[in-house]
């Protein structure tokens, strides 16, 4: 069984930054793409960003330019760097991993106050 663990999340004001983290338990299993989604109350849960192993990423265009997603391969770690938060932002982020199935973070709250 593979686990995902999320941190790095908090409030924040607009303007500022935070760093997301997730680390996959498995040193064992060949993992594909990682990346991030977000659902906002009363939202549905919506893409924000990917990573393949070959480091090639894509961005829903609200976050382009303000957001970077990166990865350590050894370490199974995906990475969400964000900045230039805005209140919309706000939302519970969660990150998978394609192994090759898709596996879930618990998810780790965003708030950002204007």
């Amino acid at each position: 069984q593979v686990q995902l663990v999320e941190s790095g999340g908090g409030l924040v004001q607009a303007g500022g930054s935070l760093r997301l983290s997730c680390a996959a338990s498995t040193n064992t299993v060949r993992i594909s793409d990682m990346g991030w989604y977000r659902q906002a109350p009363g939202r549905q849960r919506e893409f924000v960003a990917t990573i393949t192993t070959g480091r090639s990423a894509n961005y829903t265009p609200s976050v382009k330019r303000r957001f970077t997603i990166s990865r350590d391969i050894y370490a199974n770690t995906v990475y969400l760097q964000m900045n230039d938060l805005k209140p919309e932002d706000t939302a519970v982020y969660y990150c998978y991993a394609l192994i090759p199935q898709y596996y879930w973070g618990q998810g780790i709250q965003v708030t950002v106050s204007s």
